[in-house]
């Protein structure tokens, strides 16, 4: 017939099995339709990413940490499932402040403010974190950078290994984090915005002429992309998104000949058409270099607390626990 080509591939409706794992899941969702397709599509671009031995970047935005993601990114900086983190600087102080002990607490979005405010209670929607611990942490981090760091510009990921070190120290490795887990494996991690944080609010409150080389971190992280596969990985999006996407610009400047990145995921909830970056699509992305035309690209359309814990746990699966070199 004419459009014999149309009609080579037809769904599967999805067999549910008892004790079906994740991964048995996701297999069989890749012959359905929609989302469930497209989170099942992210797997399989991951593991021949990490087959193919590619340089894999993560923007981690928002407050994942807090909402609970915090062991799955530690675990993904363990094996090696991820090369490089570019955070916003919430989920980092998030990270701290459970490092240090502190719990987040299960709470409601119908709940009184002004009450939790009374308390000492801040809120992200359904979740709550103790503001007087915070405050502490916030001046602990001031001090500590005032008294043991050189008095030199850092560039975001020295300081933030060093203070993954000290978080190390200061806690005796009981408590991993995403910070500590970095330090000890020197995975470079990047905090672009990090003054739009307490980890900010902490250093400009105690830390005397304290200065972070921003610049620095957007070439080291072009010369990150040279002469390698690339893959991407965005939970949310906003500024770690972005910092990451310019790394191919950046070669291009540092004198490379980048063709963008080779495989990109991104898990979001954000739509395209209001124009934000957080929604923009993969295609828009190829229009300013940044994203290979011929390179695998999808798109989940899903809360990343839904997504992130469902394709990191089939690809760990896949990948047999194992880590990468």
């Amino acid at each position: 017939m004419k459009h014999d080509k149309f009609r080579h591939s037809p769904t599967e409706p999805i067999l549910l099995e008892p004790g079906m794992t994740t991964d048995e899941l996701l297999r069989r969702m890749e012959r359905v339709s929609f989302q469930g397709r497209q989170i099942a599509r992210a797997v399989r671009v991951w593991q021949t990413a990490l087959e193919e031995d590619a340089f894999v970047m993560m923007g981690l935005a928002g407050a994942m940490t807090a909402a609970g993601m915090k062991t799955i990114v530690r675990q993904l900086i363990e094996l090696r499932y991820i090369d490089c983190l570019v955070s916003t600087g919430a989920n980092l102080f998030h990270d701290i402040y459970e490092s240090l002990g502190t719990p987040h607490y299960m709470g409601s979005p119908d709940e009184d403010d002004e009450e939790l405010f009374e308390e000492g209670l801040d809120r992200v929607y359904d979740t709550y974190a103790d503001e007087r611990e915070f405050e502490k942490i916030d001046e602990w981090i001031g001090k500590w950078a005032n008294s043991e760091l050189e008095k030199r510009p850092y560039t975001t990921r020295e300081f933030l290994y060093e203070l993954g070190l000290e978080v190390e120290r200061k806690t005796g490795g009981k408590t991993p984090g995403i910070l500590t887990e970095a330090a000890r494996h020197k995975l470079p991690i990047y905090c672009p915005a990090i003054a739009d944080s307490s980890i900010g609010i902490g250093l400009a409150s105690a830390a005397e002429n304290f200065v972070f080389d921003l610049i620095e971190d957007v070439r080291e992280t072009g010369r990150l992309v040279i002469d390698k596969k690339t893959m991407v990985l965005y939970c949310g999006g906003g500024t770690p998104k972005n910092f990451i996407q310019q790394t191919e610009v950046t070669a291009k400047h540092l004198g490379a000949d980048p063709k963008g990145h080779q495989y990109a995921v991104q898990l979001i909830t954000d739509a395209p058409h209001w124009g934000g970056l957080s929604g923009c699509t993969f295609d828009e992305a190829v229009s300013w270099g940044k994203i290979d035309p011929a390179g695998e690209k999808v798109t989940v359309f899903c809360d990343a607390t839904i997504a992130l814990p469902m394709v990191a746990s089939a690809l760990l699966t896949r990948m047999k626990g194992e880590s990468r070199r």
